[in-house]
């Protein structure tokens, strides 16, 4: 299997394409870029795979039965979104499709 390696730029670039915003994109490499092995760089699938929710507030909208992020966090990937400066989070967050 080809394994197409993509820097930080072009994975955001990409993404952002695919309806990600700049920060989602970057929190979503820096996701990917935890793990050990190589994965295969397939945005349409990671677009499948992904969401990103302006805030939890959004996230109950489509599943009803959702308390809370820890509630949320036993049945899902949830990733949080950091500001631009990277220091702190906004409200928005990546989830997986459940």
């Amino acid at each position: 299997m080809l394994v197409e390696t993509v820097n930080e730029y072009a994975f955001r670039d990409e993404m952002i394409k695919h309806g990600f915003s700049y920060e989602g994109a970057t929190a979503l490499f820096e996701y990917y870029e935890d793990f050990e092995e190589d994965i295969p760089f397939d945005p349409v699938a990671i677009r499948c795979e992904f969401d990103e929710y302006k805030n939890l507030q959004e996230v109950q909208d489509n599943y009803k039965d959702i308390k809370d992020l820890d509630h949320l966090q036993q049945f899902t990937t949830v990733i949080p979104i950091r500001s631009n400066g990277g220091e702190t989070y906004t409200d928005r967050l990546i989830v997986r499709a459940f």
